[in-house]
């Protein structure tokens, strides 16, 4: 059991039966009245955000959970399988509860995080930025890097992001997986 003395980021708790990963938090003393932690909260399995406001000193139920990196196998109809790198156990998750799942590919090490105690499947993050490779896209002109100007492009795992206007088919582009931007032009794979 810890106190809102204990809270960081990145700290899973739980709150109403649900598991909430800290994303902000800051405490506050006014001149005037107690003390009190103002808090972001994610869901872990719907990735909402909400704001809780705790009173200083107050207990709260800390989930322990565990990172370990996961090689993603392939997808079938029991969902997508990874293998832990260490025991080689193969696992299946739902669709749902990966992050950036449409820039997912064979290959790609991945944190499955669990929780600790019950060993259930929490979520699949994937690293921050991948390299993808353009597969399909409006040819562009030399000389479109003046304006930010963007065009649909679609990379190999299917997605479509917006790229800048220069991307060509073929070429090699980094992606945030958080929210699907184009990051830049990677030169080799």
């Amino acid at each position: 059991m810890a106190t809102t003395a204990d809270i960081k980021n990145g700290m899973c708790i739980e709150l109403d039966g649900q598991y909430y990963i800290i994303t902000e938090f800051l405490h506050v003393k006014p001149g005037k009245g107690a003390a009190f932690v103002r808090t972001k909260l994610k869901n872990v399995v719907t990735g909402r955000t909400i704001d809780k406001t705790f009173n200083a000193g107050v207990k709260i139920d800390e989930v322990r959970i565990e990172r370990r990196p996961y090689q993603y196998l392939y997808q079938d109809d029991l969902g997508y399988n990874f293998m832990n790198n260490e025991t080689y156990e193969q696992v299946s998750v739902n669709k749902e509860i990966i992050n950036g799942v449409d820039f997912l590919k064979e290959g790609m090490i991945c944190d499955v995080v669990t929780h600790a105690q019950s060993e259930t499947i929490l979520y699949v993050d994937l690293p921050t930025h991948v390299t993808l490779q353009v597969t399909y896209t409006e040819p562009g002109l030399k000389g479109d890097t003046a304006t930010n100007a963007t065009k649909p492009a679609t990379v190999e795992t299917g997605a479509t992001i917006r790229v800048p206007l220069f991307i060509n088919e073929g070429e090699f582009i980094k992606v945030d997986t958080r929210d699907g931007s184009y990051v830049e032009r990677v030169k080799t794979a």
